[in-house]
């Protein structure tokens, strides 16, 4: 029998749209006898498994949902219909440092985020120097964030969730950690973590990403799953449905190892 990390059921999300401020609060006003608002639903009935130690990526035009379901899974955002389980601990590399506090140091923020993540204390320390050192922010390690440059920022954030041993890892676009040296260095480390079993699901639009880190993809277009199998049936369709519309899929160059 097969184990699961993640199963999707019949999910789905709706936002209400208002067109100007005040609606909003007329239509509370109305206790809901009257709308003012019109729907949108971002996803529509996505139902899939992703096995433990699988690794997925999330392909897609813009807008087609890729994001939002990340959030769900990733348990960010919930879902207005459907259900989500993980078994595992989940990692989240969604908005690079946006959980940061300003005033603390990096080295504060990151015992921080391992908390919050429910990584004991001891364990967080005896990882810090490799955090630190994965980061590339030298001294500035135990200076407030403030002080950081935006890249800076990006890259101690994308070491303190990478290197605590996800169970579970789900990244919004993987190359978008800084300068092509250092998305190297995190791909080569996400390469390790899919060596040691963990299950990985990704947003990208490189299809040579997706065939060198992921077996499976899931294909998403105006909020719908549109196609789900093996990497080199679901690319050759995304790419299609970017040609109409009249987008190239980005064509990267990925290093051999």
């Amino acid at each position: 029998m097969s184990m699961y990390s993640i199963q999707l059921a019949n999910i789905s999300k709706k936002y209400n749209i208002y067109d100007r401020p005040t609606d909003r609060l007329k239509e509370l006003l109305m206790r809901n006898r009257r709308s003012y608002h019109r729907e949108f639903w971002a996803l529509r009935d996505i139902s899939f498994n992703v096995e433990r130690g699988d690794s997925v990526a999330l392909l897609g035009p813009n807008g087609s949902g890729k994001s939002t379901l990340l959030q769900i899974v990733a348990g960010v955002l919930q879902p207005s219909k459907g259900r989500v389980a993980a078994k595992g601990r989940i990692t989240s590399i969604l908005e690079l440092g946006s959980g940061f506090q300003p005033d603390y140091t990096g080295r504060e923020n990151v015992i921080l985020n391992g908390i919050i993540l429910g990584i004991p204390e001891k364990e967080i320390h005896r990882r810090l120097d490799e955090i630190a050192e994965f980061a590339e922010v030298g001294d500035f390690f135990d200076q407030p964030i403030r002080t950081y440059s935006s890249g800076m920022v990006v890259r101690l954030a994308f070491a303190s969730m990478i290197n605590v041993d996800p169970e579970i890892l789900v990244v919004d676009e993987a190359m978008a950690v800084g300068d092509r040296r250092f998305q190297l260095k995190c791909l080569d480390k996400i390469r390790e973590l899919r060596s040691k079993g963990t299950t990985l699901m990704f947003v990208t639009h490189e299809p040579n990403m997706v065939y060198k880190y992921c077996q499976n993809a899931v294909l998403l277009n105006g909020g719908q799953m549109i196609m789900k199998g093996p990497s080199e049936e679901v690319v050759p369709a995304y790419e299609e449905l970017m040609s109409e519309h009249g987008v190239v899929a980005k064509k990267v160059f990925v290093a051999a190892q």
